[in-house]
């Protein structure tokens, strides 16, 4: 059995910020780097996955001398949603214009249009001076349907599965990832997911807007999780303000995740998407309060690290 790591590349909601009063928890926009059974899970593109590339790329050049005998980077990234605060790091991607990099994402169609399609139009074909057909790395972009689950065999293969059809008593060495839609945020609605290895799990739920009592159907889908990375953009006291209400927006507050893990008896919560707005002062604050509450809750600060 291999290690379950994470690291925290981008931890930051709505919009990065490069300030020097936001260095200890990080500037970047969401990307968590997952390293499970020796394969790569990227768990959103937003400008943390830049440096993931760029520590990527470095270490495809030292593992060779030429291109053909490096080691290729191969990895899944899994989109959320298509936000620009969880995308706007994909085109600065260092391996992506690797052309032996094999790179698959997942993520929600949007509307009636392809994934594939939206990226190519939101991210690349307009706004960018490469086109999504000039990539020459093995670069593939995939539906995630709700009612799948994805295996990913030892050997690197991909598949889907119907959820209705799936055994995980037979999956023991296979990476099972699975997803929750909330509609809470607007329009398209946001995937919270869910990776299982070796009887472990970690569960992603960011832009998530919990309910009074908790959302019952999330509960389920994270119940034991070892690890509940969670949406905590705002306070209570910004979440409910007289003068700018964040009711709706789509997003948590720190009181939401902490009983959210509580209900769902997850062993470790990390607060996760911090609105740019709060610096260094107000979350070490922050940090405070809940830390003393729990040693199991953590805030997720850029690079931190941590073995499930």
């Amino acid at each position: 059995m291999q290690d379950f790591k994470i690291k925290f590349r981008g931890v930051r909601g709505s919009h990065p910020t490069a300030k020097q009063s936001h260095l200890k928890f990080g500037g970047n926009t969401s990307c968590v780097e997952v390293w499970v059974g020796g394969h790569l899970i990227i768990l959103d593109a937003g400008t943390g996955i830049i440096d993931l590339g760029r520590d990527l790329q470095k270490d495809h050049i030292l593992s060779g001398t030429d291109l053909y005998s490096r080691k290729p980077v191969d990895a899944t990234i899994m989109l959320s949603h298509l936000h620009q605060d969880h995308t706007q790091g994909l085109q600065f991607f260092a391996p992506l214009f690797i052309p032996t990099t094999k790179l698959d994402i997942y993520g929600l169609p949007y509307s009636n249009e392809p994934l594939s399609e939206t990226i190519s139009n939101m991210l690349f074909e307009r706004v960018f001076p490469v086109s999504i057909d000039e990539i020459q790395s093995n670069f593939n972009i995939h539906d995630f349907a709700l009612k799948n689950v994805l295996i990913i065999n030892p050997d690197g293969a991909k598949k889907f599965i119907a959820q209705s059809d799936f055994n995980p008593d037979v999956h023991n060495d296979d990476i099972i990832i699975s997803v929750y839609k909330t509609t809470a945020h607007p329009k398209n609605g946001s995937l919270s997911i869910k990776i299982q290895y070796n009887g472990k799990s970690v569960v992603y739920a960011t832009d998530k807007e919990s309910y009074i009592g908790c959302d019952k159907k999330f509960i389920e889908f994270a119940h034991g999780a070892n690890v509940l990375i969670h949406d905590a953009q705002y306070t209570q006291q910004d979440y409910i303000s007289p003068i700018l209400p964040k009711q709706g927006f789509g997003h948590s507050t720190f009181n939401m995740a902490t009983e959210t893990a509580k209900f769902a008896k997850a062993k470790t919560l990390f607060f996760f998407h911090y609105d740019p707005n709060y610096d260094d002062g107000i979350l070490s604050m922050l940090e405070d309060e809940y830390t003393n509450i729990s040693e199991n809750i953590i805030f997720a600060k850029e690079n931190l690290e941590f073995t499930v």
